[in-house]
């Protein structure tokens, strides 16, 4: 740990709700693919931690998923991690953007009303403001200023890093003095297996349509890492029949373009050669589970 005198450290959790850009907001703070960013809503399930690391400093990021109703046990948990990251941060990230509503979601919307702590709402997505975009980003800044009036107000678009470094000083300039809480090395708080399954995961939400992206889960079940190669063996778990013949498709060619494609991005986020074998399994109604999502990592502690 680093003792070092005026260095900084602290827990800045992202909230919002789902799909406007929290996980891509994630990723460039951090430089890495924390997170998976797709087009998808949803797509995050678990509180990912990336850790930004400088001489002085140390900033311990966490993504949340989406702010939701929850319609079956899968969401409960979700939104458990969401509302978990009310309680254990230094500084607060709500996420939104030009296009939704700012009444979306109120009872999440008070809790965070309540915190103490210094709370920063970010308007994601300026760059797809038209026309008169300064009337109409000021306009949103005094909605949101109406509803939130302690937090610091910071136009941003995630997807082209503009206000990114500017939100990292104001953050740095809000962390209470502390050494650091990971060694100095440290990226995430996730094993490789867990990258690996998000991967996965992420590939499966690009080439499938429908409920099939929100059916599966994929579970590690091998990871043998030597110097230039790692060998993989990951599991599909559905919840019918019907979503494995869809995963697998005619003649298995839709099974093999995700395992090529997740491939590829476990060689670039490992840089080592992969070696990956994806079955595909019925787990009935794991989503309801409690068990199964035990077993999954879903229930936060």
């Amino acid at each position: 740990m680093d003792g070092k005198k005026n260095h900084k450290a602290g827990f800045v959790n992202i909230v919002g709700n789902p799909n406007v850009g929290k996980s891509t907001l994630m990723n460039q703070l951090v430089g890495e693919r924390i997170s998976i960013a797709t087009f998808k809503a949803q797509t995050t399930r678990h509180r990912i931690m990336g850790i930004v690391n400088t001489e002085d400093s140390q900033i311990v990021f966490s993504d949340t998923p989406g702010v939701l109703k929850p319609n079956y046990k899968l969401q409960e948990s979700m939104l458990a991690f969401s509302e978990s990251a009310l309680v254990d941060a230094d500084v607060l990230l709500y996420v939104t953007d030009v296009v939704e509503n700012p009444e979306k979601n109120m009872d999440f919307l008070a809790k965070v009303q309540q915190m103490t702590i210094p709370v920063i709402l970010l308007i994601n997505k300026i760059d797809e403001l038209k026309g008169q975009a300064g009337e109409a980003l000021a306009a949103i800044v005094e909605h949101w200023h109406a509803l939130l009036p302690k937090a610091e107000i910071l136009p941003i678009s995630a997807k082209n890093k503009f206000g990114v470094d500017m939100l990292l000083k104001r953050i740095k300039e809000l962390l209470p003095e502390s050494p650091a809480f990971f060694d100095k090395d440290q990226l995430t708080d996730k094993p490789a297996r867990f990258f690996v399954s998000e991967i996965i995961r992420e590939k499966i939400l690009l080439y499938y349509d429908k409920e099939i992206p929100y059916s599966v889960e994929v579970v590690v079940e091998r990871f043998k890492e030597e110097e230039k190669k790692i060998h993989i063996n990951a599991v599909i778990n559905v919840e019918r029949d019907s979503q494995k013949g869809i995963i697998i498709g005619h003649q298995g060619v839709a099974l093999k373009k995700v395992s090529t494609e997740a491939r590829k991005a476990l060689e670039k986020f490992f840089d080592k050669h992969i070696y990956l074998e994806i079955f595909v399994k019925v787990d009935k109604d794991w989503r309801s589970s409690d068990r199964e999502l035990n077993l999954f990592g879903y229930n936060p502690e």
